[in-house]
């Protein structure tokens, strides 16, 4: 049956193991998105999430014709995948939108990176063939992330009848960083983006980029920015050539829009007070001892920040030795990418320089920094609960959740530090202390400052926090884009 209301992404709301005997078993994927995307679609009738088969078990599952209500996988060539996935969203273009680039050594654009981005076109083109096959007439179609930037302008050649969003849960590259892929592959990325009716983005600023880079004029067609003051219209009015190639189709416009995902509270405080979660609570109240905490959590992710906290937090100890043996610094970093050597050497550097700042201040009862760089989300939660300090200070960041679930989480209120490179910022810079991500010295100051704030006063901040941070939940999030679609 043909479904109204479709999702499109890369990892789906489920996967596959395959035991010993040969029997297959679905399990739920985990998160507050995949959670959120769930429950908003359980309430379309006929609605369908296409996603790509992961592992060697969904693949499987696949073939044999195994599936769950809701959920359609794509059998994709492991090959095909890797080219996409790997050749090119997270070494091309998770660097391109983070500005993570080593300049005088990155990128290189050559025969190999050619053969990737064929994957790439591929990979997406699985996608769009696969929505234009499921979809009814006129049905809406929310495709997810910059895995799949090329499928609304794939599909919208397949589908012209559907109204097609597209949204990016990264930053959108500035134009200098844009301006260093090749030309060619600029214009696919930015007319594949243009194909949807909509654009969606988690903070104004990343929205702008796109609108500003997107002003182009080459053989595919025409795009010209709309960037009114005080006025509605947000967005891209394009030409596409015809299909004689003969002149420009008429003109269409792309809306941009900015929907700042939140927390869903009642969900993430359910989780956060399960009985695993209390024992790993009791743990590190026993390591901490009564200190004060600086909390972070993140992913072992280039553009996360973690070594520049971590300087700040022994620059930290060097100038305020009044906090020595008075604060613990929970890290959790989540392994990430470990598939690429650069993501390996980093996560090396972050137990490194945690154990070289527990070895220059650490004493027989206090150890400075509690680092655990395993994936263990019932520890990230007990650390949400105790913090009294939240460092969340990436170079740049799509939103950051971090910066939302701690306030919400936090038992006894949380000062919040900071970074301008978070799509967050934009929300809750009001309420936070706010730190260049660059800056040790003053992130080490402004970590003082949190350490210092009057009870009463974090206690205020987190209140306003946590309210930022659940105006827009994952349920919400969606059903947002979905009624703005219905528009289009």
């Amino acid at each position: 049956m043909a479904s109204q209301v479709l999702v499109a992404a890369n990892r789906g709301p489920l996967s596959y193991a395959l035991s010993d005997d040969g029997t297959l078993s679905a399990r739920r994927g985990g998160g507050g998105l995949v959670s959120g995307l769930s429950a908003a679609l359980a309430k379309q009738p006929d609605a369908l999430w296409i996603c790509a088969a992961l592992s060697d078990a969904d693949r499987e599952a696949v073939r044999r014709g195994t599936s769950e209500p809701g959920v359609r996988m794509l059998d994709i060539d492991p090959a095909v995948y890797d080219g996409a996935y790997n050749g090119i969203a997270n070494s091309v273009l998770w660097f391109t939108h983070h500005h993570l680039y080593d300049v005088p050594r990155e990128p290189v654009f050559d025969a190999a990176f050619r053969r990737h981005w064929d994957a790439y076109v591929s990979y997406n083109r699985a996608f769009a063939e696969a929505l234009a096959e499921e979809a009814a007439e006129g049905a809406r179609v929310l495709v997810q992330d910059y895995h799949l930037a090329l499928v609304p302008g794939q599909l919208r050649e397949l589908r012209p009848d559907l109204r097609i969003a597209h949204f990016t849960h990264t930053p959108w590259a500035s134009q200098e960083f844009m301006e260093m892929l090749p030309e060619d592959i600029r214009g696919q990325l930015v007319w594949g983006m243009l194909g949807a009716d909509q654009l969606g983005f988690h903070a104004w600023r990343w929205s702008v980029n796109f609108i500003v880079g997107s002003n182009r004029e080459d053989a595919t067609g025409i795009a010209e920015s709309s960037l009114p003051s005080g006025v509605p219209e947000r967005g891209v009015w394009h030409y596409r050539a015809a299909a004689d190639g003969r002149g420009f189709e008429r003109k269409r416009f792309t809306e941009v829009r900015q929907y700042p995902l939140g927390v869903d509270a009642d969900d993430l405080r359910a989780l956060a007070h399960r009985p695993v979660v209390d024992d790993r609570l009791a743990a590190l109240r026993a390591e901490v001892a009564g200190r004060r905490t600086i909390v972070r959590v993140d992913r072992t992710e280039l553009s996360k920040n973690i070594l520049r906290g971590l300087l700040a937090y022994r620059e930290l100890l060097v100038t305020h030795p009044e906090w020595r043996e008075r604060v613990v610094h929970l890290a959790s970093a989540y392994p990430s990418r470990q598939d690429l050597a650069v993501y390996r050497a980093y996560t090396d550097a972050v137990r490194e320089l945690a154990a070289e700042i527990n070895e220059e201040f650490g004493t027989a009862d206090w150890q400075p920094v509690l680092v655990s760089v395993e994936d263990d989300f019932a520890r990230s939660l007990a650390a949400y609960r105790m913090a009294d300090v939240a460092l969340v200070n990436p170079v740049r960041d799509g939103m950051n959740l971090v910066a939302k679930e701690i306030p919400v989480v936090s038992e006894e209120g949380c000062a919040l530090v900071l970074s301008t490179g978070a799509g967050a910022h934009e929300e809750l810079k009001g309420d936070a202390i706010t730190v260049n991500p660059y800056d040790v010295t003053a992130t080490a100051e402004a970590l003082h400052e949190a350490l210092s704030m009057p009870r009463e006063e974090r206690a205020e901040r987190t209140k306003r926090l946590a309210a930022a941070a659940t105006a827009l939940p994952p349920a919400a999030w969606f059903e947002a884009q979905l009624a703005a679609l219905a528009g289009a």
